[in-house]
């Protein structure tokens, strides 16, 4: 059974990460209304995440990026339609498997995220400043374990 201080010790880190998710989510966007202008287009904060999850990943097939954005693969297709519309993405066959289909960034597209990927970094040095050394370090181990544990999970999890 769990103890309420446990209960309320995740409650607590369940709200500062949703706080964190929506700073780096403004950061990457410029805005706080959830669309961002890009290029001349407008984006939801949904497209941000995808054109931010295929820089991080590479190429990318629909299933992996439903995965990863936790979206069914229906609608991550429709997405990178609207993303590939607008320029953004590229679809193409595999070379591996001609059977699969790969998503990428354009090159205007990976410009951006990398200019998005600079801010929050900048973002995250201004909140590591004024944090200070000591508390950025146990944040940083904190974190090193949070990782582990999550690697471990994802672990048993793809071989079930």
């Amino acid at each position: 059974m769990t103890n309420e201080k446990t209960v309320e010790q995740a409650r607590f880190i369940a709200s500062a990460g949703r706080k964190l998710k929506d700073h780096v989510f403004s950061i990457q966007s410029g805005l706080h209304s959830g669309r961002v202008c890009c290029q001349g287009e407008e984006l939801s904060t949904a497209q941000v995440q995808m054109l931010m999850t295929l820089h991080n990943c590479g190429k990318s097939t629909i299933s992996h990026l439903a995965e990863k954005l936790n979206v069914s693969p229906p609608s991550a297709s429709c997405m990178v339609d609207r993303l590939e519309d607008k320029g953004f993405v590229h679809r193409e066959r595999s070379i591996e498997d001609r059977r699969k289909v790969v998503v990428h960034l354009s090159k205007m597209a990976a410009v951006q995220a990398e200019k998005m990927e600079e801010a929050v970094l900048a973002a995250f040095l201004d909140l590591v400043e004024k944090v200070g050394p000591e508390t950025a370090q146990k944040w940083c181990e904190v974190l090193e374990r949070v990782e582990q544990v999550l690697s471990k999970q994802e672990r048993v999890n793809n071989h079930e």
